[in-house]
């Protein structure tokens, strides 16, 4: 890993960080959520699984030792999201148990993800393929994002929702399949993402 590789690793912990805990950050805040926090202790080995995946010489054994972790961390919390799932900044797990997100899935800045949501894939039909999730959204419990459809920045969608269309900007979504009922959005279930290097 080169210096830049290693900035943007400490950004993306920094980021989970802040999110997970209130605004706050450091390394005694990052020691407590550590041990207190099973969302953040999940990302940070997922962060560094994915970070030394390319990575030469003694990262090598870094990104074994990393990607031992977060198959411990899978299995212990029920959090099912591979490695190399590309995730933005700011990724906050509420609670853990029951989430599945498949390894091509998309998902952007500071989005929350509940207990039992499944982000996954549609293998035919006019919808097969893999979510993108944009920034700033909120999946609310038991959530089931399935698919090639776009989940706008800022959305919300509602416990047990089962999504299969697109989702434009702001949508609040609900219900079997999910219905917008609502253009406010995320506002207020998405919060702390003015963490220090934030857009």
């Amino acid at each position: 890993m080169n210096a830049q590789q290693r900035g943007q690793l400490m950004m993306l912990w920094r980021s989970d960080l802040y999110r997970h805990m209130g605004g706050q950050g450091g390394f005694k805040t990052a020691v407590r959520a550590y041990r207190l926090v099973p969302g953040f202790r999940f990302m940070l080995w997922l962060r560094l699984a994915a970070a030394t995946a390319a990575a030469g010489g003694p990262w090598k054994l870094v990104h074994l030792f990393a990607r031992l972790m977060h198959k411990h961390y899978r299995f212990k919390f029920g959090i099912s999201i591979p490695y190399n799932t590309e995730i933005g900044p700011g990724f906050y797990i509420g609670h853990f148990g029951g989430i599945v997100v498949n390894e091509r899935a998309r998902i952007g800045r500071n989005c929350n993800i509940s207990h039992g949501v499944t982000i996954g894939q549609t293998n035919r039909g006019a919808r097969a393929g893999v979510p993108v999730i944009g920034d700033a959204v909120y999946l609310g419990p038991g959530a089931v994002v399935i698919g090639a459809v776009t989940v706008g920045n800022g959305s919300a969608i509602g416990a047990n929702a089962v999504v299969t269309r697109d989702l434009c900007e702001n949508a609040i979504a609900v219900g079997i399949p999910a219905r917008v009922i609502s253009t406010e959005g995320s506002a207020g279930y998405v919060e702390f993402c003015d963490y220090p290097g934030a857009p």
